[in-house]
């Protein structure tokens, strides 16, 4: 088995969606080939049977619910960068959640009177 370490092997459907849920935030802005697609509908495929199957065997009601939410917006994740339009927005706690409702932080450098280019946060 020298190819174990290659493949990731999860402990539950929970650490599964978690890994489905990093690998589609690094893909989402990625510009669309017949690749990425393939591996998006298999990544969904993979939830809508196998995880699925391992979340209703777990016996967790909201997990089920999760993975149901999952799907339909990485499906809408398709429909909308098929149309050509950018996704905007990430997947967290499994769930789509928009860019605008993310806080945005204002960043306002304080250059103190000196001839070095460190900032100063004006202590």
């Amino acid at each position: 088995m020298p190819n174990s370490d290659r493949y990731y092997t999860p402990q539950n459907s929970k650490d599964a969606m978690r890994q489905i849920e990093k690998l589609f935030n690094k893909y989402k802005d990625a510009p669309l080939t017949q690749e990425l697609v393939d591996y998006h509908q298999n990544l969904v495929n993979r939830l809508k049977t196998d995880i699925l199957a391992a979340a209703k065997q777990e016996n967790v009601p909201a997990r089920i619910e999760s993975i149901n939410t999952m799907i339909a917006a990485m499906e809408r994740w398709l429909k909308v960068r098929l149309a050509g339009n950018p996704y905007n927005g990430k997947m967290k706690n499994f769930k789509f959640v928009s860019d605008e409702s993310l806080p945005k932080f204002k960043r306002h450098v304080h250059k103190m009177n000196g001839g070095s280019t460190h900032r100063s946060s004006r202590h």
